[in-house]
């Protein structure tokens, strides 16, 4: 057998008193599978915090989970390890905002950060008035995209984007303070431009926090001076979000060790409780994400995913 440093961090191995039933074992190594959720800070990029987790925890295998912009703040969900196969169940999570839109004049990039477009003008804005013209972008509708940062010729075409809520819960002066729940694709500093056309006077994104994408919100988030205090004393996954709250909406079963065994190899699996969903999620023991698998016909699921399938192999003893 391996010595456990050139072992994966699984293996599955058959018990040599019962010969066919499986053993699994988990190999403690330098390599982390995880969901992190940081609070980024304005200023830096997705990708900025990106690289600063992955030189804190010093692995490669780090993701972001719905780009916020530089000037954005709040919830940035991180996969990690081999969990990065999870981004794909994230592309139509809602997002919910916070944040501040300035009336009086345009930007090139529709937010702070850009360069007007239109002359200052004063502005003075009532509640009732700005909530007259938030309502006509509540629901579903049609959205050009925000142009490109770089100033490279772009071909805009406008995309069908929903807010599902958009309240103004303040205005002060020239600035309407907002809170929205919106569809993947919908672009807030896209809604002010709009709106400031609408009111004839130019508007922009002042400021955007973002507080909540799926199922996390910015309770479970963690601000990059605390993940790169918490990462070279050992204590990093006690910040990562519990497996078991991952994904919500699909059902999880415990698996035992002959069951997981058939799924880490590809093999379909009998899950007779659950015959009514399309997708499971699939743990060995409390934390250990180990697949996702889908239904194939009647109680029969086959692995749609296996997260570890890069780290494991039949070790016979």
């Amino acid at each position: 057998m391996a010595s456990p440093l050139e072992m994966p961090a699984w293996y599955i191995g058959t018990s040599p008193s019962h010969g066919v039933n499986y053993q699994i074992v988990r190999v403690q190594r330098n390599f982390m599978n995880g969901v992190l959720v940081v609070d980024k800070p304005a200023g830096l990029t997705s990708h900025d915090v990106v690289h600063r987790v992955r030189r804190a925890l010093q692995q490669r295998a780090v993701g972001h989970v719905g780009t916020l912009d530089p000037m954005a703040t709040g919830v940035l969900p991180l996969v990690i390890g081999n969990l990065t196969r999870l981004a794909q169940f994230y592309l139509a999570s809602e997002k919910s905002y916070e944040g501040v839109i300035r009336f009086g004049f345009s930007t090139d990039t529709y937010d702070v950060e850009g360069d007007a477009t239109s002359a200052p003008q004063h502005v003075g804005l009532s509640l009732d008035q700005v909530r007259e013209i938030a309502s006509r972008f509540q629901g579903r509708l049609e959205q050009m995209p925000p142009l490109a940062r770089k100033h490279k010729p772009i071909e805009l075409r406008p995309v069908q984007v929903e807010l599902k809520e958009f309240d103004i819960v303040g205005v002060e002066r020239d600035r309407a303070i907002f809170r929205a729940r919106v569809a993947p694709g919908t672009y807030m500093r896209s809604v002010a431009h709009d709106m400031g056309q609408a009111l004839g006077c130019g508007a922009h994104l002042e400021s955007l926090r973002r507080t909540a994408t799926g199922e996390f919100t910015l309770a479970d988030s963690h601000t990059l001076d605390q993940i790169e205090n918490a990462a070279p004393n050992g204590r990093i996954e006690e910040l990562f979000i519990h497996p078991r709250k991952l994904l919500p909406q699909l059902p999880a079963v415990s698996a035992n060790a002959e069951a997981a065994a058939c799924i880490l190899h590809g093999r379909a699996v009998n899950l007779p409780e659950l015959s009514q969903a399309p997708l499971v999620k699939v743990f060995h023991g409390q934390r250990e994400l180990i697949a996702i698998v889908s239904r194939i016909a009647g109680t029969l699921f086959h692995p749609k995913i296996v997260f570890a399938a890069e780290a494991q192999h039949l070790v016979s003893r």
